[in-house]
């Protein structure tokens, strides 16, 4: 695995790298990781750079991460991660409840521990009979 210089990020940029090294691993026993990904609408940049973002469909508040994959009666997992006292802004509320309202099982995690955790969980949850579409 590449080393990883830890200086210039954040403590949640961290903690999220360390769940998708795990989860790089955990692919070997829950194959459908190789699905999970991250969303990044975090960061700093430029006026021009932010309104190109937003016109190819940035949204503001979107989960961190994101596993498409139904499970426990729901069609995927979305967790938005936070570290320290960070709290949901309104956007992210908005976003998860949105997400809920639709199927999917939302959830806040504080750091690497507590993300791994709920996705193990929620893939040794019984896979979601969905229905296929010819």
């Amino acid at each position: 695995m590449t080393e990883i210089k830890y200086t210039a990020l954040s403590s949640e940029d961290k903690e999220q790298i360390m769940l998708f090294q795990w989860a790089e691993i955990a692919a070997m026993t829950y194959p459908e990781l190789k699905l999970m990904y991250h969303v990044p609408n975090e960061g700093k940049r430029s006026k021009i750079t932010g309104s190109r973002f937003k016109q190819m469909g940035l949204r503001s508040g979107v989960p961190d991460v994101i596993l498409p994959v139904a499970h426990g009666g729901y069609i995927g997992l979305a967790i938005e991660m936070k570290y320290g006292r960070n709290t949901l802004t309104d956007n992210q509320r908005k976003w998860l409840g949105m997400m809920k309202d639709n199927g999917h099982l939302t959830a806040v995690c504080y750091g690497f521990d507590e993300a791994k955790k709920v996705i193990t969980e929620y893939l040794r949850s019984a896979p979601t009979l969905l229905r296929k579409t010819e």
